[in-house]
């Protein structure tokens, strides 16, 4: 979960999706490192590919502006 990414080079689109992830649904090494937290968020390209998972929503938005991304919630 700590893995870093080059958001830089992950696509030439700026929007990036962010949705709720159960944590249950994870592999169990990542569920490891999540703790007691039932629900995360993930940081996804348009194409689906998973950049990040973070704690919490917030987060997630912040880390895609940082990357100069455009996030929006999938529900």
């Amino acid at each position: 979960m700590n893995t870093p990414y080059d958001f830089k080079d992950a696509d030439t689109s700026k929007v990036v999706y962010v949705r709720s992830v159960e944590v249950a649904d994870l592999p169990e090494d990542v569920q490891d490192e999540v703790g007691n937290q039932k629900t995360i968020y993930a940081v996804h390209r348009a194409d689906g590919e998973r950049l990040a998972l973070v704690k919490d929503r917030k987060l997630a938005f912040m880390l895609a502006r940082q990357n100069d991304l455009a996030p929006v919630t999938v529900h």
